[in-house]
This record gives C-alpha cells, sequence and structure tokens, in this order.
C-alpha cells in the first residue's frame, strides 16, 4: 500500500500492467455501480504513538447479502470478490480532529495522523459517501516501552506452507479458514512475552495481500494470539513494475518501525522456510540498536525439503554474523520459549 495525502496525487507515468489493471477497475466499478453495488469500507488495525496513527483501511465495492452463518464455510476467494474504489474521499476523525485523505489505485488508504490517543488501544473513524461508517482499532505504543514484537505469519503462526506454489494458492484462495492449522506453541509462546513485558507491541508482517487480512485476523484471535497490527501488501502490478516484491515490503516495513520507534527493540520471529533469516540478518546489520534478538520457527526436515529450504540454525543459541545478535532456532513454540526464558532478551 502507498501513502495516500489529501487530495489527487500527482500525475505519474504507470507501468503498462498498472494501466490494464487501472482500466479493468474503472470499467468494473462502473458496471456494479449501475447493477447496485455499493462501496463498503474495510478497516484494518492501525499503530501509533501520542500524538499520531498510522491508519489503514480499503473502500472496495460489494453488494448486500445475507451474512454468513457460523456453519457456513468461509473459502479464501470470497476475499477477492470485490472491486477496488479509486480516489474515493475517505475522513479520519481523530479525537475532535478531521482528516482528509483519499484511496490510491488499488482502494486503500495507508496515511499517518495527527491527534490526542493515549497509551493501549484507541479507535479512529473512517467514513465515505455512500459507506457506512466504521472503526478502525488502533495499537498506542507508550514512549516508555523499549521492547516489542515483529512477528511472520506463513509458517511461522499459521501453518499455510507459502514457499509452495500450489499448496499455497490452495490455502488461500480455497481452504475453509477454520481448517487453517496454528503453529504448536507459537500462541503461548507470544503471550509469555507479551505478559513479561507489559504493554509490547506486537506486529504481524507478512507478504500475504490485505484482501485477506479479516482472515488472518479472526485467525490470530482464534487462536489465542495477542492483538497487533497486521501489516501486509497489496497482490499486482506496481506503477514501475509487474509485481510487488514481498521480500522488499517486508524489508521497507522493518525499516520503518525503527524509524517511527527508534527506542523499541525488537525480538524478530520468523522461520526457516522462506526469506525470513536473509531479511533479518540484513536488519540486524543494519540497525542493530534495534534489535533485541532473532527467533527461528525450524522447519522439520520433511518440510524444510518440500520448501527448498536449507536447515535453519541449531537448537542451540548462537551468535552469528548478523550485527552480532544471537539467534535461537526450534521446531514450535515451546522449545523457542525454552531457549529465550533465561535470557536477558525476555
Amino acid at each position: 500500500m502507498s501513502l495516500t495525502p489529501a487530495g489527487r496525487p500527482p500525475a505519474v507515468r504507470l507501468h503498462r500492467a498498472a494501466r490494464v489493471e487501472d482500466a479493468v477497475h474503472e470499467i468494473v466499478e462502473r458496471r456494479l455501480r449501475q447493477r447496485g453495488w455499493e462501496p463498503v469500507i474495510t478497516a484494518y488495525t492501525g499503530y501509533g504513538a501520542p500524538g499520531w496513527a498510522r491508519v489503514m483501511a480499503r473502500v472496495v465495492l460489494t453488494r448486500r447479502t445475507r451474512s454468513v452463518k457460523k456453519r457456513d464455510k468461509v473459502r479464501g476467494w470470497r476475499s477477492f470478490t470485490t472491486s477496488p474504489v479509486n480516489n474515493a474521499l475517505v475522513q479520519i476523525q481523530i479525537g475532535d480532529r478531521i482528516h482528509e485523505t483519499r484511496t490510491d489505485r488499488s482502494g486503500y488508504v495507508d496515511t499517518r495522523v495527527t491527534g490526542d490517543l493515549e497509551p493501549g488501544w484507541a479507535t479512529v473513524r473512517l467514513s465515505t459517501e455512500g459507506a457506512q461508517p466504521v472503526e478502525a482499532p488502533i495499537r498506542v505504543v507508550d514512549p516508555a516501552i523499549k521492547f516489542g514484537v515483529v512477528s511472520d505469519i506463513d509458517d511461522t503462526v499459521m501453518v499455510t506452507a507459502l514457499p509452495r506454489p500450489l499448496l499455497a494458492a490452495w490455502n488461500t484462495f480455497v481452504l475453509d479458514e477454520h481448517a487453517r492449522a496454528a503453529v504448536p506453541g507459537m500462541a503461548v509462546l507470544y503471550e509469555r512475552l507479551v505478559t513479561a513485558n507489559p504493554g509490547a507491541p506486537v506486529f504481524y508482517l507478512s507478504t500475504g495481500a490485505w484482501n485477506v487480512g479479516p482472515t488472518l485476523a479472526r485467525f490470530l484471535s482464534r487462536h489465542l494470539y495477542p492483538a497487533g497490527p497486521l501489516l501486509l501488501t497489496d497482490w499486482g502490478p506496481t506503477p514501475d513494475r509487474w509485481f510487488r516484491s514481498g521480500q522488499e515490503h517486508k524489508r521497507n516495513t522493518l525499516r520503518r518501525l525503527a524509524a517511527e520507534f527508534p527506542d523499541i527493540k525488537w525480538l524478530l520471529i520468523g522461520d526457516d522456510g522462506q526469506h525470513d533469516q536473509e531479511i533479518y540478518s540484513e536488519f540486524a546489520h543494519e540497525h542493530p540498536e534495534n534489535v533485541a534478538a532473532v527467533a527461528i520457527r525450524r522447519l522439520s526436515p520433511t518440510q524444510a525439503v518440500l520448501a527448498g529450504a536449507i536447515p535453519g540454525p541449531s537448537g542451540t543459541p548462537e551468535v552469528v554474523g548478523s550485527g552480532g545478535k544471537t539467534w535461537f532456532a526450534a521446531p514450535d513454540g515451546a522449545g523457542l520459549w525454552t531457549l529465550l526464558r533465561d535470557t536477558d532478551v525476555v
């Protein structure tokens, strides 16, 4: 998602794929409006500190349908059957202040606004013409907090087999969301971390699409993971390339968190099935003052082979050439807690 300042963004020469995508969206939006589809705001959990908040949301067109019954299966593909509303004016009310911004070419809002917020959880109100106003939760980080958690999602807290394209597509588009499995012990590990560090924020960083944000949020809540902002990305063409880079999304997000919360040392949690080790190593080298340690959920030999991954660090803590930070590795949350609990990280 790109930052969307108030008013229409300046004209830029878009990549051909982006121009094609925009033309399709324009045709689809016009026809859906003619058929009575209406705009709906999907609010994502944002974050901030006293004085400011990062607000994230999306405006899409959808038709009014019956609510999904609890016994109905919720398939992932349903999250992608919407049409974005480009350049929609969105009002953001934070306390007594009202800010205005516009959605980007994919219907997203991602902007930083000012306002008086107390540490803990707060809400901002989002509204746009033709849609019901919604409340967006905001995790307000206390300036006194010095420790936080940044966690990958895929194969770190949720078994998704993301490195395997066919299974990843099955899990994303077909599988009933209630059939998704949690990685053993990880929810308990995160709860122990925030209990040992009251007020510590937990951010969930993934290359997954924002379309599945509500599904992921329900999964995390259902499996008792601590509440926290999801930092996802938008699939598809960008203004200058065919597809977005998930790795660059993670790198840029980590750098942004380091700039926004310079006094926080992050425990970076991921797995050895994708590029987490490489990305965390780079970040630890660039920002050693912002990294407490790195914890890697080690895939089983079978999972590693299927994922095409190289076996990760051993189960014994070791210092590697990553900004001089200690790396911990274990196959599940219980193993990681055993390694972490007697260190100065926790």
